[in-house]
């Protein structure tokens, strides 16, 4: 079926405006999303998409993407921007919350979420200058904020100021801004929950419309935003958007997701208007005043109060506005786009390259796939010397009489309970088979008609092993992991755990649910009912192996497993595969 509703992050900007118009123009949308954050930029927008096509049905939203939906009020007005909300030391705690606390209920609250999931958009392009929008929060002076402030508050206390209390308020809010402006947390989870939402979404295509950061300009750069250069917030807007694209190239890896794709422009991209207008600073106009002379002396103050200076009126000058990058004057404007320079490139040509890569025409302008073509990938001597290093790992463990199996610095923390577990039926049962079915020795030594074993029996037995083998019992709980016996209330340890995962705290309560929790994440799990799972691993492993012989090479897909003898990291190598999604695409 053709794509119907698209979600346009930033529709009501320069680039995005014109990736909505192109989309009405030739993919024939039933429904257009314009999002964008100012209330005028989407009004503007869709009045102008409603002339020009009107029989799309339109629906707009404005407001902060990147923030809680409580924080984008019913009542628009009272929508507040993210300078506001660190003022407010609630806010602040609930910013930090949704950034660093449980990421689920953060899923639930995030606006951006709350959109995906209410219109459901066959196809989102998302041109929010994410990168501008993350690093512009400038944790440089955020960080010199806070060293001030801190110093402020240790000399206060040190001279037991009656203004210690106001001091430590300050340091506290400084603290904490500082704390939620990180920028890589921030990215991390906005792409995190993006995707997760477009999955649930059934989204088919996700188009970012990314930045070098510097126009296509390297380190000698000239251009900033009023700082000098070097610009270290420039660099992190830099940093910043090749990490949202590192993202983007694992995002498009995997699996049961939308395709990915993202254009990167590396150049001035412009111009929305050239007018002649009143000039705004931080959205307040700006004015003209008299110079005054002042004979410099040891001291420089960088800024006095306007009041003390006569007021000649509005300042005004004819503009070329470049939209999301700025309002720049005729000569800042010449300067930018001459020769060698930024130079320039239009809306309307990555409108164009976007459009028709949601047809799918390879338009050469999609970052993912040049990555794809240039990473380095497996090679057939890197597999065939792997066999070489495991026959080596396997001689030394004989010669020394100590298991490598699993040490816990690899993650996740599935990786080192799984290989444990299914180290221990590989020492005690050899095949696959033998897990599941009793021996022909077993049967003799029975003499019963029961040929398959329960999974009570082979809890028992690895219980049994564990006991008689205590170097391996140690050496599983020396290394961070646990062991939860039979009866599943007994835990055997060591003195540190890798599950629970809390890096704030030494102590953790015990709710109903956790131990099954723990025991899935991280715990060697000597329950019956996880030895039932592993029976039922290997029934379905038997059956692909099966359905191998006699197939050809088409039969060797993700769900065959091509021993019959357990390989432990084959093994757990195939339950990533088939039950974790775990797998490469690319």
């Amino acid at each position: 079926m053709p794509d119907k509703t698209y979600l346009i992050l930033g529709g009501g900007g320069m680039i995005g405006f014109q990736v909505a118009r192109r989309i009405c123009k030739y993919q024939d949308p039933q429904k257009m999303i314009i999002v964008s954050l100012y209330q005028q930029e989407v009004r503007e927008a869709i009045a102008q998409l409603k002339k020009e096509y009107p029989d799309v049905r339109y629906v707009g939203f404005w407001g902060d993407v990147f923030v809680r939906s409580d924080f984008n009020t019913a009542d628009r007005q009272q929508r507040m921007r993210r300078a506001n909300l660190l003022q407010d030391q609630e806010r602040r705690a609930q910013l930090y919350d949704d950034l660093f606390g449980d990421i689920e209920a953060a899923y639930q609250r995030s606006q951006l979420v709350q959109l995906i999931l209410e219109h459901r958009p066959h196809v989102v392009v998302d041109a929010i200058n994410t990168a501008t929008a993350i690093s512009y929060q400038d944790i440089y002076t955020a960080s010199q904020i806070t060293r001030r402030d801190l110093d402020n508050y240790l000399d206060a206390v040190a001279a037991r100021s009656p203004g210690t209390d106001q001091a430590r308020e300050t340091l506290v809010q400084a603290v904490e801004t500082l704390l939620i402006s990180q920028y890589v947390p921030q990215l991390i989870r906005h792409v995190i929950m993006i995707n997760r939402a477009m999955r649930e979404a059934n989204t088919r295509l996700y188009l970012k419309i990314g930045t070098t950061g510097t126009g296509g300009m390297g380190l000698n750069i000239p251009y900033t935003h009023g700082e000098d250069k070097p610009s270290a917030k420039l660099m992190s807007k830099t940093a910043i958007a090749f990490a949202h694209t590192g993202l983007l190239f694992l995002m498009a890896r995997t699996v049961g997701g939308p395709i990915v794709k993202e254009v990167k422009p590396a150049a001035l991209v412009g111009w929305v208007d050239t007018t002649f207008r009143t000039i705004k600073r931080g959205g307040k106009t700006a004015y003209i005043f008299s110079s005054r002379r002042q004979t410099l002396h040891d001291q420089l103050q960088l800024r006095l109060p306007e009041t003390e200076f006569q007021k000649n009126g509005k300042l005004q000058l004819a503009v070329a506005d470049t939209g999301e990058n700025g309002v720049f004057a005729k000569g800042e404007f010449e300067t930018i786009t001459s020769l060698r320079q930024m130079e320039l490139i239009t809306p309307e040509e990555i409108a164009r390259a976007v459009e028709l890569e949601i047809q799918g025409i390879n338009t050469g302008k999609d970052v993912i796939p040049a990555l794809d073509s240039a990473v380095m990938g497996p090679t057939y001597r890197g597999g065939f010397l792997r066999r070489q290093a495991i026959e080596d790992l396997r001689r030394l463990e004989k010669e020394v009489g100590v298991p490598s199996v699993a040490l816990g610095e690899l993650g996740p923390p599935e990786l080192s309970k799984l290989l444990w577990e299914a180290h221990l039926l590989k020492e005690n049962y050899h095949t696959l088979g033998n897990v599941l079915e009793l021996t022909p020795e077993e049967l003799e030594h029975k003499k019963n008609h029961r040929t398959t074993r329960s999974p009570e029996e082979v809890s028992r037995t690895l219980h049994q092993y564990l006991q008689d083998h205590p170097q391996i019992r140690d050496l599983i709980t020396s290394t961070g992991g646990a062991i939860l016996l039979p009866d599943g209330k007994t835990l055997l340890r060591g003195p540190f755990m890798r599950i629970p995962e809390m890096a704030a705290s030494t102590t953790v309560p015990i709710q109903e649910g956790d131990i099954d929790k723990w025991a899935k994440k991280g715990w060697v799990d000597l329950r019956p009912e996880n030895m039932a799972c592993w029976q039922d691993r290997f029934r379905r492993m038997r059956r692909a192996l099966q359905g191998v012989r006699g197939k050809g090479s088409a039969a060797v897909n993700r769900e065959a497993y091509l021993f019959d003898e357990m390989r432990v990291g084959e093994v757990v190598g195939w339950v990533f595969n088939n039950e974790m999604g775990g797998y490469r695409i690319k």
